[in-house]
């Protein structure tokens, strides 16, 4: 029986240092592997997400991403994307000089834009994303919301809990600080069902606190196999949309601020938000840093 090789490389996105933010595996030749096997390895390597890097089939785009939780494969997802950008890049596969680029991933095109450093600040780009459309769905009874979430309802802000999506659908619970935050945990399968009613899709669980920073975050996705997330690029446009509607922070165009996540789990990530537009109606853009860790070649 014959044995392939493939080289892959791990990435932790949103961070600065090696062995915190949200690590990545990524397939700089996925035109080679078979959309079976690429859920077998994303199975394999087990990490919140791992994705194949292809050739564009749309004229618009430079490169394809595709994005597979050990479980199945996504439309879109924020540190994937990041991530595979800075491959993109260090691989040369976009010009390394390049400021922009657009990927082709399941929700369409994702404009990239990658601003680089000053020159006493080294050499390594923030890479920054645009969230596809953001879409509003249903609220949630806040007190449930809070017991789902191992809390009690005391330790809620005055602000109702709303599913947001950019592709992955997040309901978004404010909390009154980061204790409360820290002290959150995993919903049960049967109470998040119970809490969805006739919501039918995937829903990952979202437990901020505003800072004066932006917002202290974790985020929880037992639906999509995922006990829970180091850093949500996804959730973080959405993030900001949640905050501009129920006042937690300024709707101004220009608006900057940073989303830390992961932290209590050893993690810690920075995810910095830009607002274009009064309340992000000209887009909002979500970016961070890589720090590149492994080389490797998988055998199967």
């Amino acid at each position: 029986m014959s044995t392939r090789s493939f080289r892959y490389r791990v990435v932790d996105v949103f961070t600065e240092h090696a062995l915190e933010g949200n690590p990545l595996a990524v397939f700089p030749d996925g035109s080679v592997i078979d959309d079976g096997t690429m859920q077998r390895i994303a199975k394999e390597l087990n990490l919140s997400e791992t994705t194949f890097l292809l050739p564009a089939t749309r004229s618009d785009c430079d490169a394809r991403v595709r994005i597979f939780t050990p479980n199945f494969e996504m439309k879109f997802a924020g540190h994937p994307t990041v991530g595979s950008s800075f491959v993109l890049l260090d691989e040369n596969i976009v010009p390394r000089d390049s400021t922009g680029f657009t990927l082709e991933e399941k929700v369409g095109p994702v404009p990239i834009r990658v601003e680089r450093p000053a020159a006493s600040d080294g050499d390594r780009p923030m890479i920054w994303l645009r969230t596809p459309p953001i879409h509003r769905g249903p609220v949630f009874d806040r007190a449930n919301s809070a017991r789902l979430v191992g809390l009690d309802p005391s330790d809620a802000l005055e602000v109702t809990p709303q599913v947001y999506s950019a592709g992955n659908p997040n309901v978004f619970i404010p909390v009154r600080d980061k204790a409360a935050v820290d002290r959150s945990g995993p919903p049960d399968l049967r109470a998040l069902a119970e809490l969805k009613g006739g919501f039918s899709e995937a829903l990952c669980v979202f437990v901020f606190t505003p800072t004066p920073e932006g917002a202290y975050s974790r985020m929880f996705a037992p639906e999509h196999g995922v006990f829970e997330d180091p850093a949500t690029g996804s959730a973080t446009g959405p993030l900001a949309a949640f905050m501009m509607d129920n006042g937690l922070v300024s709707r101004s165009s220009g608006t900057r601020f940073v989303s830390e996540q992961g932290t209590k789990m050893g993690r810690r990530s920075l995810l910095h938000v830009q607002v274009f537009g009064e309340g992000g109606a000209e887009g909002i853009d979500v970016g961070g840093y890589v720090t590149p860790v492994i080389e490797a070649t998988l055998r199967v």
